[in-house]
């Protein structure tokens, strides 16, 4: 990177110069509505501060940072009166990390309740407490986007297409987050930072939190684990720590957009197990982070599961801000027949599996298929995946 794209980049217009059009930019333009909160959660990094600062790029906003003390301070446990002072002649306001703010619900209540003129935006990189903040005051007063790293879709309407699918192995090895993309050739060096502390840090400052080796630990235990089945009893023996300690930290990296889970589909017969769970990451770059594994694709013994975090990721993006509601799964039987991936939408299944290499080209099994004989199956590989994850 040269100085003038560094200096850019430490103060935050590197990557509005460039920034790849988000797919949310124009829901979140057509849910304006004064007297409501229009809220943006998702992990660290995702380029959610960028995305509405350019959503009210042509409007004269008050912009507050929630990462500033004195911020905080006038926002917490606020009045009328006080939240006046602050506004003041502002139509639109941005609050950016909500999260921090003790009791931002009461606040952000008050806003929408008393300044019925304004437009209110917020933002925040953790649910840890912001959701049951929000939830209960904003209720009936507040339209909730998730804002994920770039899609796969967003990347192919940003540029020529043969030029994205040049990128398949690179994006797979490094992942989507905007800073990634956005600066080739210091991939490593951002994505060592990114996975460090700062991607996790809202769970670091969590009050539960007593032990944060133990935490950076189990992320490194659940990437050597990607795509397999896990047991939080074997982790607890692996960390030296009780079941119910890992049961809470891999609770608060859901919460904290660092890690989901998919829980196993169980309806129909007795041999489908019911309890285990698959872990991923929702970006496969932070996982390769920590294990400190950046092989290209070809020198990888891991690129299977690579390639399964990768589309399941991608396919979640896809549906959900189109606006689908999918409930996600992972089918197997006590005997070993599996399938990658299950979705299940308006009482229809449709089950895939996931394969690099075109070539190969697996038959389902007669058991899933005699269980759940309206469901559909595909295989996905890399011939055939972009009409699984772009619109």
């Amino acid at each position: 990177m040269c100085v003038y794209s560094l200096i850019l980049y430490i103060f935050g217009e590197y990557n509005l110069n460039i920034m790849i059009k988000r797919k949310l930019e124009d829901q979140i333009l057509k849910s304006s509505s004064p007297g409501k909160a229009i809220i943006l959660l998702g992990p660290r990094q995702t380029g959610k501060t960028t995305l509405m600062k350019k959503v009210l790029a042509s409007e004269d906003y008050l912009f507050i940072d929630c990462d500033d003390p004195l911020s905080r301070t006038k926002l917490q446990d606020a009045n009328t009166e006080s939240i006046r002072q602050v506004i003041g002649k502002y139509k639109y306001v941005f609050i950016d990390e909500a999260q921090r703010v003790k009791n931002i619900g009461l606040t952000l209540k008050i806003i929408t309740d008393q300044f019925k003129h304004i437009q209110l935006l917020v933002s925040g990189s953790s649910s840890l407490d912001i959701q049951a903040e929000i939830n209960e005051p904003l209720t009936g007063r507040k339209i909730e986007y998730f804002l994920y790293p770039i899609s796969w879709a967003e990347l192919l309407n940003d540029r020529d297409y043969l030029t994205v699918q040049r990128q398949l192995g690179t994006r797979l090895i490094y992942g989507m987050y905007p800073e990634i993309i956005n600066n080739p050739g210091n991939e490593k060096e951002l994505l060592k930072q990114l996975s460090s502390s700062y991607l996790y840090k809202d769970i670091l400052a969590y009050k539960d939190i007593r032990k944060p080796e133990i935490l950076e630990k189990l992320l490194t235990a659940l990437a050597l684990q990607l795509g397999s089945e896990v047991s939080y009893n074997e982790l607890a023996r692996l960390l030296q720590v009780d079941k119910n300690t890992v049961s809470t930290y891999i609770d608060l990296l859901e919460k904290a957009y660092v890690i989901f889970r998919l829980n196993p589909l169980r309806r129909n017969l007795r041999s489908e197990i019911g309890t285990s769970r698959k872990i991923y990451f929702y970006d496969t770059g932070i996982r390769n982070a920590l294990i400190s594994n950046f092989n290209p694709i070809e020198l990888r013994q891991d690129l299977g599961v690579l390639w399964e975090n990768f589309l399941i990721c991608e396919r979640i993006k896809l549906n959900h801000y189109n606006r689908k509601w999918v409930n996600y799964y992972f089918w197997r039987t006590k005997n070993q027949q599996e399938i990658d991936f299950i979705e299940e939408t308006g009482g229809k299944i449709s089950a895939f599996e996931f394969k690099w290499n075109p070539l190969k080209n697996p038959s389902f099994s007669k058991t899933f298929k005699k269980a759940y004989p309206d469901s559909t199956s595909q295989v996905i590989n890399k011939d055939n995946f972009n009409e699984f994850i772009t619109p």
